[in-house]
């Protein structure tokens, strides 16, 4: 087993983590945010990028939530910055998929498309 997927288990294996999955994926974006947040504080290196970059994204789906496209946009371009940084299946997850929902997501705001249409963004282990 590598470093990498050691590091990739230990994220799996946390309650906190699967529960931010869960909410994310229930769209509970909000919550979600609260408890990545909470890991994130606690880690460090590319993991630590990849989990503000899925912060970003839960916060840009609370400004939609809100009727504040220009945040989110902002978000979901800061959110793909430092997800196109990590590697492509960090934390056990399929990054790859997560930044293609947010660049068509990001496409769509940029251009005033209606988002109804858009994948909403969810987290999927990576196989």
């Amino acid at each position: 087993m590598t470093i990498d997927q050691n590091i990739d288990n230990l994220f799996i294996n946390e309650p906190r983590y699967i529960l931010g999955m869960k909410l994310f994926n229930s769209c509970n974006w909000y919550r979600a945010h609260d408890i990545f947040e909470e890991i994130w504080h606690e880690t460090i290196g590319a993991e630590r990028q990849t989990l503000q970059g899925i912060l970003q994204i839960a916060v840009a789906q609370v400004h939609l939530e809100n009727g504040n496209t220009n945040g989110a946009t902002i978000l979901y371009g800061e959110a793909l910055g430092r997800l196109n940084k990590s590697r492509i299946d960090s934390l056990g997850l399929d990054i790859s998929k997560l930044c293609k929902i947010a660049e068509t997501r990001l496409h769509y705001l940029q251009n005033g498309k209606d988002l109804s249409s858009c994948t909403t963004p969810f987290l999927d282990f990576a196989h």
